[in-house]
């Protein structure tokens, strides 16, 4: 049987990480990692048994061939990715906290920044399913957001995660994030970003601001998700998580949504799916994380409401009640 295919395009850095935790001006010895919400998604969606294509630019240096090398180890198809012969891969620096780690940028004039609709001239989207993209790549520069214009004009699926990165939007129209998301076909956004971007964070009000998406996912960080279709609006409550660091989360979650949607599976398995996905890498500093269990993921996507509020994801496994 062939499988789907799902194509995530954006960029992913160079990500460093201190080898012990401690202050980052400290730090002596350094974890170098890969960061990149798309790429995320596509790693994700690649341990699901999803042909995932991740589309981006990468430099002709050596952490670009780091970045290129650990997303095809987890098996995600990088066969679209070029490679600049000029510019830069870009990198980032994370310290590691449980409440949010904070993060330093080096992008500017990165690889991924020379992306433009251009781009899509050689990739074949003829077997694809779903295209995913986010507004990170829109603050990138302008030939990123004409891309992300050509994106969305094209016959597929798209999904749009907003992914508000304020650092990038401080000399930049913010309004458009609202454009890109309405004239997508899934948004993901939480309800923290959409208050700092368009001053709501309801499920009507949001819903009221993007009128045309057939599904926006609204997260409400711990406490849960909502999803909101053409014709119900549906809560999920988040899984109990003994939290190492947050980072990566948002795209595990998108991923196990995104998986459980295009297998057509339930609104609340999608939702609890995308739970799951994220309980994963909320357990570690990595970006990915490992997956739960198989058997306690099936256990969970249809448990009662009980039993799914009450199970605890810790470092050593799953507590079930």
């Amino acid at each position: 049987m062939e499988r789907l295919e799902v194509v995530c395009l954006g960029e992913s850095m160079a990500l460093f990480v201190p080898a012990v935790p401690g202050p980052v001006h400290e730090a002596r010895d350094w974890t170098l990692a890969v960061g990149g919400a798309e790429s995320n998604v596509a790693s994700h969606l690649a341990r699901a048994g999803f042909h995932a294509r991740w589309v981006s630019a990468l430099g002709n240096d050596s952490l670009g061939l780091s970045v290129r090398n650990r997303i095809a180890g987890v098996g995600v198809d990088v066969s679209g990715v070029r490679t600049d012969p000029v510019r830069p891969t870009g990198l980032y620096v994370k310290e590691v906290s449980a409440d949010g780690s904070p993060v330093r940028y080096y992008r500017r004039g990165s690889a991924a920044s020379g992306m433009g609709p251009e781009l899509l001239a050689s990739l074949d989207v003829s077997k694809t399913a779903l295209l995913h993209i986010s507004g990170i790549t829109a603050a990138l520069s302008s030939t990123c957001l004409d891309l992300l214009w050509a994106v969305l004009a094209l016959p597929i699926r798209v999904s749009f995660d907003v992914n508000w990165r304020p650092a990038l939007w401080t000399s930049l129209d913010k309004g458009v994030l609202r454009e890109l998301a309405d004239a997508a076909d899934i948004v993901f956004v939480g309800d923290d970003e959409a208050q700092a971007v368009w001053g709501v964070e309801q499920p009507a009000e949001i819903r009221s601001l993007l009128p045309n998406p057939a599904e926006i996912v609204i997260k409400h960080g711990s406490r849960g998700a909502t999803l909101l279709t053409d014709s119900e609006e549906v809560f999920e409550a988040a899984l109990k998580v003994d939290v190492v660091e947050p980072v990566g989360a948002g795209d595990a979650f998108a991923a196990g949504f995104l998986a459980a949607d295009l297998n057509g599976e339930s609104v609340r398995r999608r939702l609890r799916r995308g739970h799951l996905t994220a309980a994963g890498v909320l357990l570690t500093t990595d970006d990915l994380g490992e997956p739960l269990p198989e058997p306690v993921v099936t256990k969970l996507l249809d448990a009662d409401a009980d039993t799914w509020s009450a199970a605890h994801v810790t470092a050593g496994g799953v507590i079930l009640p």
